[in-house]
This record gives structure tokens, sequence and C-alpha cells, in this order.
């Protein structure tokens, strides 16, 4: 299965984005999944907010199910992120369980 990974970004430093979407991803590919990870952008500085989630969505479009990751409900973004997986009827898989939203 493609999974896109989302979780908080903005706020944090960029060794600590790389690090946790680093372990998700490494997670997800021992369980046999081809994996997408918005980490990539992180090296791409200069570009809004909505730039960012423009792209993140064409991930999310290519990919069958999407991987909140344990700190996605204090992200603008993931919530964002979580909403359009939803609305394109993706699966959505939880680091931690007592973050699901149905």
């Amino acid at each position: 299965m493609k999974v896109y990974i989302a979780g908080k970004v903005t706020g944090l430093e960029k060794t600590e984005i790389l690090s946790k979407f680093y372990e998700s991803r490494k997670q997800l590919k021992e369980e046999g999944h081809t994996v997408m990870s918005p980490s990539v952008l992180v090296l791409n500085e200069g570009f809004e907010h909505e730039d960012y989630m423009h792209i993140c969505y064409a991930m999310i479009d290519v990919c069958d199910a999407v991987y909140m990751q344990k700190d996605w409900q204090n992200s603008e973004g993931a919530k964002m992120e979580f909403q359009y997986a939803k609305d394109k009827k993706k699966q959505i898989i939880y680091e931690d369980e007592s973050t699901r939203e149905d």
C-alpha cells in the first residue's frame, strides 16, 4: 500500500522533523508499504503554507492511505491533510489510536 505521512512540521527544528518522519517511514517500510513523506519539503524553504499544502494534497492523491503521527492534532496542516484524506476516501492509519477521529 502507498502511504502518506501526516504530522506536525511547523514550529519544529529541521532535525526533529527529519528524525520523526524518518522513524515513521522506517516503520511503514518494514510493514511493506511504499511511503510518501512531506519531510522532503523541509529542504525547500521560501514557499507559503498554501504552496506546501498544495504539494501535500498531490502526494495524498497518489497514496492509498494517510498515516497520522501522534502529534497530528497539534498541527493545522496535518488537520487539513486529515480532512482532505477523509474527503478523498483514503484509509486513515493512526500512530496512536487515542488520537483517532471518525
